[in-house]
């Protein structure tokens, strides 16, 4: 008996094509930034509402809402927010140029890493607020020592920052950058530069956040304006209330210029897939 083998038929696809997972976070949620702090002034008004807070501990966020807007009206608040975001300011920029251009420098010279790295490591195990005592006695006590003891954090991070960025390019790039025959500057020009992007990025936020910090401590040391010593003659008084208001504007400060920061980072690393992206 002769079996006959029939031909397949051909199976008609009904089903669509499995979708590809993505591998990301996903999309953002709007505003999803502001979700935890709302949260904990939530909490903070309800444990202020119900007694459980203590208004001498810790006034209540309606409380500090009317003591700031007090403060603003007589002129106080933004004396004082002008003032310290002038100090940051020039902190931050001198800081981070000096900082840049040094990790620049030693980053792309083996002279420059010589003369310059060392010393750098060296200020990196000397914590900046350690020489305010020197810098005291070689500058006093007015504007210039305070913008200089924030340049000096600035620099220290941003130098650290560049010069690991700069230096840690993928070996593959170096290989094709030197099988397709690019001279120096312009290895240095399309491949050093926009792969160190996100490295110096970071450190600007870092940076960023550490002129802030370093604004609060030098604020209240012998100053007369500024937020910082805002909170100080409040300490003396027992005004919780203030001290609370200057804490939110040092906290809107760094949230705010981190987000402009994320913005810019975003739009100058368009071209990178990130997880977050």
């Amino acid at each position: 008996m002769t079996q006959v083998l029939e031909r397949p038929k051909a199976v008609t696809a009904t089903t669509s094509p499995t979708r590809r997972r993505r591998l990301g976070l996903g999309r953002p949620i709007p505003y999803g930034r502001l979700l935890g702090p709302a949260l904990i002034i939530a909490v903070w008004s309800v444990a202020s509402a119900t007694g459980a807070l203590d208004p001498r501990i810790l006034s209540a966020p309606w409380t500090i809402v009317h003591t700031g807007i007090e403060l603003t009206e007589s002129g106080k608040l933004p004396e004082s927010i002008l003032t310290s975001l002038q100090r940051a300011a020039l902190g931050f920029f001198f800081g981070a140029t000096a900082g840049t251009l040094l990790a620049i420098a030693s980053g792309l010279s083996r002279v420059g890493e010589a003369l310059i790295d060392g010393t750098v490591q060296v200020k990196r195990a000397i914590p900046s607020l350690g020489l305010i005592p020197l810098l005291i006695l070689w500058l006093g006590i007015g504007e210039e020592f305070k913008i200089v003891v924030i340049a000096v954090t600035i620099a220290t991070i941003m130098y650290l920052q560049t010069y690991s960025a700069l230096t840690s390019i993928d070996s593959r790039y170096v290989e094709l950058a030197e099988a397709v025959g690019l001279k120096r500057s312009q290895y240095v020009r399309k491949v050093v530069f926009p792969g160190a992007l996100p490295g110096f990025f970071l450190g600007l936020r870092l940076a960023v956040t550490a002129s802030w910090l370093s604004l609060v401590v030098l604020e209240q040391i012998n100053a007369t304006s500024g937020i910082g010593y805002l909170m100080f003659q409040a300490q003396n008084y027992g005004q919780t209330d203030v001290i609370v208001v200057g804490l939110v504007v040092y906290g809107l400060f760094g949230f705010f210029s981190d987000a402009l920061l994320r913005i810019i980072e975003r739009r100058a690393l368009a071209w990178r897939r990130t997880l977050s992206g």
